[in-house]
């Protein structure tokens, strides 16, 4: 029965999710996270069934100065081929037809369940973008596993903050776009998270014994493709401890200073005109830019005021012109990058 409470809902959920009228609560999402890049993110239809299969430049041809009366050896480019595989991530949902059904608040009951699992698909597939590990099969490979080796090859785009230990986070540049970095789900799917109403099936309680219930089930098939990997920038090992205090690796005058390196990571990009770029930080992060905003000193942040796709007022900071997005999901214990 413990493990029964655990996967389905209860009356005691139930009873939880009442006003005293006796109308399904408007739930407080105290677990909601604020996770800009998913916005962001540029999706595309793949050109394989499990994924996109991208080719790539990785030599030049040779090439020569010809002096009259004599010729030039042949020579050619070479390419590879890269096949970025995406991810199926689902959940589901079973709630007895009995308690769903009790007051009448039916479809109001199951939409409050099914916008935990909406929050829930969200934050996991954010966190997959940023931490997902090629060692699970089950997953794709996020930005943290793509930028985690100084001496790889793509290395140098991999800016290290200084920090030590396992108090570290990281601030990510990245240039979106189709020929750059991008989102991309399966060939003839859809994009994005899909709700699929199953209507009325059979469950099983713990004893395998039957009972009516609603069932409902979420799905996002995504992957993501760095086709060029010049385009994504990690500044990786920023202190938290010396953020916060503005010392050590992270006061005002240290070559490692988090303003200087998000400078610094611009010039990476080699193009940015030609893509869509953002920075994405977490909320330490944020915050300790935005104080620099208000440094009358200091005019490389901006607080930008404008109106979203809704009409309402928003608030956009800014570092050089580049968007600042906050990432919940993006922690303050990564261990040092080497």
């Amino acid at each position: 029965m413990a493990t029964l409470s655990t996967t389905h809902l209860t009356m005691l959920d139930w009873s939880k999710r009442l006003d005293p009228d006796g109308k399904t609560a408007d739930i407080v999402e105290m677990l909601s996270q604020t996770n800009d890049i998913l916005e962001d993110m540029l999706f595309k239809e793949g050109n394989l069934p499990t994924g996109e299969q991208t080719t790539i430049r990785t030599g030049l041809p040779t090439v020569y100065y010809r002096q009259i009366n004599a010729g030039v050896p042949a020579s050619k480019s070479t390419t590879a081929q890269v096949v970025e595989n995406t991810a199926i991530l689902e959940g589901r949902s079973e709630i007895d037809q009995d308690e769903a059904e009790l007051n009448g608040n039916t479809s109001d009951y199951r939409m409050s369940e099914g916008q935990g699992f909406v929050e829930a698909m969200g934050q996991s597939q954010a966190t997959t973008l940023i931490y997902g590990s090629a060692s699970s099969p089950e997953e794709y490979s996020g930005l943290a596993t793509r930028y985690s080796d100084l001496s790889a090859a793509n290395g140098d785009n991999i800016i290290s903050a200084g920090g030590t230990g396992s108090d570290n986070s990281s601030v990510y540049l990245v240039g979106w776009g189709e020929r750059s970095i991008f989102g991309v789900f399966p060939k003839g799917s859809v994009a994005g998270l899909t709700h699929e109403d199953l209507g009325v099936q059979d469950s099983f309680d713990a004893n395998d014994n039957r009972y009516r219930a609603y069932h409902d089930l979420y799905k996002w098939k995504n992957g993501l493709v760095v086709k060029d990997w010049r385009y994504g920038v990690r500044i990786a090992n920023i202190d938290v401890s010396d953020l916060v205090a503005q010392t050590g690796t992270q006061a005002s005058t240290a070559a490692t200073a988090i303003i200087k390196l998000m400078s610094r990571a611009i010039d990476h990009l080699p193009n940015i005109s030609s893509v869509r770029p953002a920075f994405y930080v977490n909320r330490t992060v944020a915050s300790h830019l935005r104080v620099a905003a208000l440094d009358k000193s200091s005019s490389a942040v901006t607080i930008e005021e404008g109106l979203n796709q809704f009409g309402a007022t928003i608030h956009t900071m800014k570092f050089l012109g580049v968007p600042v997005r906050l990432v919940d999901v993006l922690t303050n214990a990564e261990a040092q990058v080497t």
